[in-house]
């Protein structure tokens, strides 16, 4: 029997574009051409909408109340809290923990989880091209514990040295291994599955930092088996101030709290505190109930798309830039891994990034420009910083058009 073929639906990007208010706004006089999609991606109406009638319509504390008002606004911040949960595909809701970021995650897992399995000597395994908030709470805890922080090195084209990562992980001192599931600043996808494979034949526990995976892929937390997943609201088209840490709930249920306060107690007595059920055990002090409800607006908005239609998309952009943009004289791209998301990292010959970015802002065209939070694998590169064009879907074949005249501009400039 011969297998169906099943037919990419056709989408309407420019109705999907229109979704966005922001993206009909000018700069300096010009249409506004969003190339900042890895910093901070948009807001569709439909999440502006749902921030606005918690804050409107049901604004209350959650979780403390009996009056009509905190019962609304407790089920909306637990219905997101589910969404999120069917997003990731996490067995249960115990294991979703709201944190302000990707960022507050880390530091949660390595303050609560990892510290207390480390003595001086032992290992953390992170790679070379990691988020500064992928790295500098780890230093913190090397620094506070005589822990040692171990770097897996990256290959010429910016992708993982796994044969280097493979030899850091037999130390046989590997207490935990933490690495980005897609990086920043170049790009690269790394195989992360094949990474928590090796790290588990080891018996060592994987953090993966998916904030600029989780909007451009599908990412499935049982399959992967990873131990902890966290990413960020604003993202993924949501509100800012609004994370997600996924943990497994064996992990989650052994971990002491990291914050004290209200919220995350059962009981509290001079003489001893016991604490709430997960995952309100990781979530001192009233919430932030607004990002959680636009958080499952931005899922809602993701899932009528479809991710990997959104992720389609994006690698033809992708392919687009490098067929006419990354052509141009003197251009040079940062991260040319095979597996690479959306991302193009790049310097104009004998120009600064941050002139290219001066110069594309007056065009209306907004790239990011410095190191990106990822000092260490620039350097490594030899550079200072770089340009950064990052795409989503709404973004179109014509803006990249206009990325081209503005970098030819720049050239014509300094040249």
């Amino acid at each position: 029997m011969s297998q169906v073929q099943l037919e990419t639906p056709t989408i309407d990007w420019q109705a999907v574009r229109a979704q966005f208010p922001n993206l009909q706004v000018e700069v300096h006089g010009k249409p506004l051409i969003y190339f900042d999609n890895a910093a901070t991606a948009q807001r569709p109406q439909a999440v502006i909408d749902a921030v606005n009638h918690y804050y409107t319509r049901i604004n209350a504390n959650v979780h403390r109340g009996v009056h009509q008002l905190s019962v609304q606004a407790t089920e909306a911040m637990e219905e997101a809290r589910e969404a999120l949960r069917r997003f990731i595909n996490a067995r249960s809701t115990r294991e979703t923990v709201f944190v302000r970021g990707t960022t507050e995650a880390i530091n949660l897992v390595a303050n609560s989880f990892v510290r207390p399995r480390l003595k001086p000597g032992d290992e953390i395994v992170i790679s070379h091209m990691e988020h500064h908030a992928n790295i500098v709470p780890w230093q913190l805890l090397c620094e506070q514990t005589g822990a040692v922080l171990r770097v897996a090195p990256v290959l010429a084209d910016g992708s993982l040295d796994m044969e280097a990562l493979a030899a850091l992980l037999d130390s046989g001192r590997v207490q935990f291994c933490a690495v980005v599931h897609v990086s920043n600043s170049l790009g690269t996808i790394n195989p992360v599955a094949e990474i928590i494979d090796m790290a588990h034949a080891r018996d060592i526990p994987v953090l993966l930092d998916g904030a600029q995976a989780v909007p451009h892929e599908k990412v499935d937390v049982q399959t992967l088996d990873c131990d902890f997943y966290c990413f960020s609201g604003h993202k993924m088209y949501g509100p800012t101030g609004i994370g997600v840490l996924y943990g497994k709930e064996a992990h989650l249920e052994a971990m002491p709290p990291w914050q004290g306060g209200g919220e995350m107690i059962a009981t509290v007595s001079f003489e001893k505190t016991t604490y709430a059920e997960l995952p309100m055990k990781f979530e001192a002090g009233t919430p932030h109930i607004a990002g959680a409800i636009g958080m499952k607006a931005a899922v809602a908005f993701m899932e009528s798309i479809g991710v990997e239609h959104m992720a389609r998309r994006e690698a033809e952009l992708l392919d687009y830039a490098n067929r006419t943009v990354a052509s141009l004289p003197g251009f040079r791209t940062i991260g040319s891994a095979p597996h690479k998301a959306a991302v193009l990292s790049f310097v104009l010959e004998d120009i600064h990034p941050h002139d290219v970015g001066t110069i594309l802002d007056h065009f209306g065209i907004a790239i990011r420009t410095g190191h990106h939070c990822t000092m260490p694998i620039l350097k490594h590169f030899g550079v200072p910083g770089t340009a950064r064009a990052s795409f989503a879907c709404y973004n179109t074949e014509a803006e990249i058009d206009r990325l081209a005249e503005g970098l030819e501009r720049a050239r014509e400039m300094f040249l």
